[in-house]
């Protein structure tokens, strides 16, 4: 089947235009066929740590990588009633860390009361922030608020280069993203011993895996702390997923096939075994139950007999699960693996 684009101006291609060119018959391509190789299959929850909430696709920037397709325009957005399920469904259970996100999930008019339930509740919460939502005049208070509920930021940040950042995700985002930095930083985010956790995100711009986060993390401190007088705790490098507006880039830029190869020649059944949908669970804006935020974004919810919607939450059904995979499964088992905290191993 030869490869077609997903679309003239396709960041809404659906989900199943995805699938049709990730499964194309390929002997070489199943990542179904790699787990059963590697004794991995079927490949099941180890139980749930992670209780990830995706709040939404309306964000303030558009970013070429974007998995979720985020945007100033996208009008999904998760109700109340769906963040009361998702908090009930907490409070049954031990899970230990809440993992909000988006879009930018800051802008999800129910976001705080998630922040301050979850808190009450007395777990760890994770924010995936893209930094220039601190600027909003909307949101002039956001930076105290995160930090007086304790709240853990991870920040994406392509590059400690401003065309390389602005390239991926707007012109001017480098420069409004020192200036969140710089406010987080004041705040006591990033500092020893404030107990304010302030971590960044490496996505590689282009059609390549990340190098190995040690690495790049000792880089990125170095630059940042000298160029622009900016702490933070620790880099995360997450690997390109092969879906939405990335794998558009890959097919109109005529390297889907080699990025695929790549991926592929790269599998490493240790990161398999540690891969985050093992230890996650995703909540979507509309409370479908996925596996992981990827499965979400190409509409492949929880199957095999769990329950497929937060208000039919069973911790016993869903803790040991069996989980959905396909061919972009292979972006997070590549190398030392990626997962929404970094390498894998």
């Amino acid at each position: 089947m030869p490869l077609t684009l997903l679309g003239q101006h396709s960041p809404l291609a659906s989900a199943s235009e995805q699938l049709k060119v990730l499964e194309q018959p390929n002997p070489h391509l199943s990542f179904q066929a790699q787990l059963d190789r590697v004794g991995l299959s079927p490949l099941c929850s180890t139980g749930i740590t992670i209780f990830q909430i995706n709040v939404g696709k309306l964000c303030n920037q558009t970013c070429r990588h974007c998995h979720v397709d985020a945007g100033p325009d996208r009008s999904e957005t998760m109700s109340l009633e769906t963040a009361e399920h998702c908090m009930n469904a907490l409070a049954r259970t031990d899970i230990p860390t809440v993992d909000i996100t988006g879009g930018a999930p800051e802008l999800n008019p129910h976001f705080r009361w998630l922040v301050e339930q979850s808190h009450r509740l007395g777990r760890h919460i994770t924010d995936r922030c893209n930094l220039s939502v601190l600027l909003l005049p909307s949101q002039c208070d956001l930076g105290v608020f995160l930090a007086q509920h304790q709240v853990e930021i991870i920040a994406s940040l392509p590059s400690y280069q401003a065309s390389q950042t602005d390239a991926q995700r707007g012109e001017g985002i480098f420069e409004k993203s020192l200036a969140a930095l710089r406010l987080l930083n004041r705040l006591g985010y990033g500092r020893p011993d404030s107990g304010l956790v302030l971590n960044l995100v490496y996505n590689p711009v282009g059609a390549f895996l990340p190098p190995k986060q040690e690495a790049i993390e000792t880089q990125f401190k170095k630059e940042l702390r000298t160029k622009h007088g900016i702490e933070f705790n620790r880099l995360y490098t997450i690997t390109n997923m092969p879906i939405s507006r990335f794998l558009e880039f890959l097919i109109e830029s005529g390297n889907y096939e080699q990025y695929m190869t790549r991926l592929v020649h790269a599998f490493n059944p240790a990161a398999a075994a540690g891969v985050m949908c093992r230890h996650t669970l995703s909540v979507g804006w509309d409370g479908r139950l996925y596996d992981c935020d990827f499965n979400q974004m190409l509409e492949l919810p929880v199957d095999h007999g769990a329950p497929a919607h937060i208000r039919d939450f069973d911790p016993a059904q869903l803790h040991h699960r069996r989980i959905v995979t396909r061919n972009h499964c292979y972006g997070c088992t590549a190398g030392s693996g990626s997962s929404c905290g970094g390498t894998v191993t």
